[in-house]
């Protein structure tokens, strides 16, 4: 294609599993081994703070150690030949460490905390997180991710972002979790949409121009961008 178009890119857990991330949830529903309230709620934080930074602090850890895969950097490559936007419900930051530009977090980020008195005091943040981790005025930090029962600040971008899509591309997630699945809903009837997953949860007939590649992100991710790009061998 010699024209730039608009691409947006969702992506979810399985967009990062090839790196090494853990998925945060078992099949049996657990989260590590915890109930999701207990660890992803702002109940659960109030109960057991302690419990809470140990749980992302794990995570973070975690993410030290592993690198972008070629889905990734496949997607980075992207950018070289089109308008990327990558809508991303993770909280790992590898579409950065690929090289990608264009990246919206709708659950937060592993590597940013936040005041727990002012939602818009936002740091940078790449160790343990304890009690007594202060902000600038006194209170307490807490992890910089979008728990249940939250709002979701980033979903009006999102959708925004979503409704000037020329094609777009889902990778590595259900579309189960709301209101992340929602956005679908927004882009235009005519567009394009791909749909990378090794287990697949969508059939070609629920949408137009739906065209299913029931691979994982790290083989599946350079194969569509090497078509998109005409550089397909």
């Amino acid at each position: 294609m010699s024209k730039k178009q608009n691409i947006v890119v969702l992506t979810g857990a399985g967009m990062s599993a090839e790196s090494g991330l853990k998925t945060f949830r078992d099949a049996n529903g657990l989260w590590e081994g915890h109930d999701v309230m207990e660890v992803a709620s702002p109940q659960g934080f109030k109960r057991n703070p302690e419990l809470v930074f140990d749980f992302y602090n794990q995570r973070r850890r975690q993410l030290l150690k592993v690198s972008p895969n070629a889905g990734h950097l496949a997607l980075a490559t992207l950018e070289e030949s089109h308008h990327v936007h990558i809508v991303t419900q993770n909280v790992d930051n590898l579409h950065e460490q690929a090289g990608s530009s264009n990246v919206l977090h709708l659950h937060g980020e592993l590597f940013k905390v936040r005041s727990t008195v002012n939602e818009n005091h936002i740091l940078d943040w790449k160790k343990d997180l304890v009690l007594g981790d202060l902000d600038e005025n006194g209170h307490q930090l807490r992890p910089h991710i979008v728990w249940f029962g939250e709002m979701v600040p980033m979903l009006t971008p999102a959708i925004s972002i979503t409704q000037k899509a020329d094609i777009l591309i889902i990778i590595g997630t259900s579309m189960q979790v709301y209101p992340a699945a929602s956005l679908i809903n927004y882009a235009a009837r005519s567009t394009p949409i791909y749909f990378i997953d090794p287990n697949p949860s969508v059939r070609s007939s629920e949408f137009d121009n739906l065209t299913i590649l029931s691979k994982t992100a790290a083989e599946g991710v350079p194969t569509l961008v090497a078509q998109l790009c005409g550089t397909e061998t």
